[in-house]
């Protein structure tokens, strides 16, 4: 495997002047806070297609022991039971197919979710197959162990997430991150203003509804665009490192935006102020004051001062100890973001990013993670299937703004990487790699198309056309990659 990598100070005499740097780049995101404003407040008059009732998931509880006529559910456990075997076994072959056709497992996953919903395979041959095995009373439960199996996801990001390595590549990977969300945030925003009267969710007022299509164009996976990197052999080279950086701080910079979304869904427009001023209290405390404290306990030696006999055994009891301890707070932050009204996943991701992944604490909490993430994420895969519904997409209008969407969506993302990339003196071709791996959406963007839904700002046509979106981008990038690696290879020393 070629390694590729940045090109160094010497094959480029031209550096970029510091002061200049941030000069353009603040007078960069100031323009690109003002044209998102003005995109806002230019259509706040507009109406969405029939009436509009703000609900929420939570104005719908639902009893997980109850059917809708009010009487026991029949065999719960069982039917849940079947249900996850089912998701498991279909997620895992679908995900082996892909695999082998040099595509991340996750798309398998979500291709799975869909094959047992109602667009394709059971819905269309067998139409009573997908009621038997996933019946109404079976989803609320799914449901419960979908958002669990995320939660635990994301604290694992958050886990994986470096900070040091922000720190470390400076000025680069801020302009090429921040590059990569704000051109697909601007396109993003100017499209919902098309397509906020017919596509707009039950409780989605303009405002909220443009934002939370620029953040849907703007999101990378981060952890799909590391596995792509691990399974192409460069984690490790120069370009690789510079990319997991930049999607890094692209997730944070993306989840950041998306609180500030919720926040202002999920409250009036005063009260929207106050849910963002606790986001941000509770992200100070937790960095100034509670990760000093999380760093000394994870930091600490688990055998130190132990000579008797059972020193091995107490030193992995407290080991383990220390492990829950990180679950069980991971879990609390999750829980006190969502009482703040910025969602779960947020407090998940921000403590595991506070954890220092080489401590044995952090190891240890990394490897419960991955062990029970792969069991309870199918079922989210599976809710994302069951709600995507290819069969609204029935008129060539519907067609046409998909593709659009999908257009948009390159167009933003791998261009604004590739221009930034380009002004930070990164080379012709790895800035086209860059570009391409900025592009891949996969997860992470299924879990916002999701809150999305959930939160009543996408209807389920849109809701579809940005899941086709997002399985189309993460696709793409591995023949792209190795589409850009034949370009290199004939081109002239001069292009490189």
């Amino acid at each position: 495997m070629e390694i590729h990598s940045i090109n160094p100070p010497a094959q480029r005499a031209l550096k970029i002047n510091v002061w200049k740097f941030w000069a353009t780049y603040l007078v960069t995101i100031a323009v690109a806070i003002f044209i998102v404003v003005i995109i806002c407040q230019s259509g706040e008059q507009l109406l969405v297609n029939g009436s509009h009732a703000v609900t929420s998931v939570a104005d719908k509880p639902q009893d997980l022991t109850t059917a809708k006529n009010g009487k026991p559910a029949v065999h719960l456990v069982a039917q849940l039971m079947f249900a996850m075997a089912t998701v498991l076994i279909v997620g895992r072959c679908l995900g082996q197919v892909c695999h082998r056709l040099n595509q991340p497992a996750v798309i398998g996953e979500v291709l799975a979710g869909i094959a047992l919903g109602p667009s394709l395979l059971l819905g269309t041959i067998f139409p009573q197959a997908t009621a038997t095995l996933f019946p109404d009373t079976v989803m609320p439960a799914l449901s419960v162990i979908a958002q669990l199996g995320v939660i635990l996801y994301m604290l694992n990001v958050g886990l994986e997430f470096d900070i040091s390595a922000l720190r470390s590549k400076g000025h680069q990977s801020l302009a090429i991150s921040h590059g990569s969300i704000i051109f697909p945030m601007i396109l993003g925003c100017m499209a919902a203003i098309a397509l906020y009267p017919s596509l707009a969710g039950e409780a989605a007022s303009f405002t909220p509804f443009v934002l939370f299509v620029g953040v849907s164009l703007s999101i990378t996976a981060f952890p799909v665009l590391a596995r792509i990197l691990a399974d192409r052999g460069m984690s490790q080279t120069p370009l690789g490192v510079m990319a997991l950086t930049c999607a890094a701080a692209d997730d944070v910079t993306a989840w950041c935006l998306l609180a500030i979304v919720i926040g202002i869904v999920q409250s009036t427009a005063a009260d929207a102020i106050w849910v963002v001023s606790c986001a941000v209290m509770y992200c100070l405390f937790m960095l100034l004051a509670f990760k000093p404290l999380l760093t000394r306990i994870t930091t600490s030696s688990t055998v130190a001062g132990i000579q008797n006999s059972g020193g091995e055994e107490m030193g992995e009891s407290r080991s383990s100890s220390q492990v829950i301890f990180l679950l069980a707070m991971g879990l609390i932050s999750a829980g006190i973001t969502d009482m703040i009204g910025i969602h779960a996943l947020f407090g998940a991701f921000l403590f595991g990013a506070l954890i220092s992944h080489r401590s044995a604490a952090g190891k240890g909490l990394a490897i419960l993670l991955n062990a029970f993430a792969p069991v309870m994420l199918p079922a989210f895969f599976a809710i994302t299937g069951l709600r995507t519904q290819i069969g609204l997409l029935s008129s060539f209008t519907d067609m046409l703004i998909c593709l659009m969407l999908i257009a948009l969506a390159i167009l933003g993302k791998f261009g604004g990487s590739y221009l930034a990339a380009r002004w930070t003196n990164v080379s012709h071709f790895d800035a086209l790699r860059i570009g391409s791996l900025m592009n891949t959406r996969g997860l992470m963007e299924l879990i916002v198309l999701n809150l999305g839904l959930d939160l009543g700002v996408l209807s389920p046509k849109l809701f579809t056309m940005l899941v086709i979106m997002a399985i189309v981008t993460t696709m793409m990038t591995g023949p792209w990659l190795a589409w850009i690696d034949r370009k290199e290879k004939s081109s002239p020393p001069s292009l490189n």
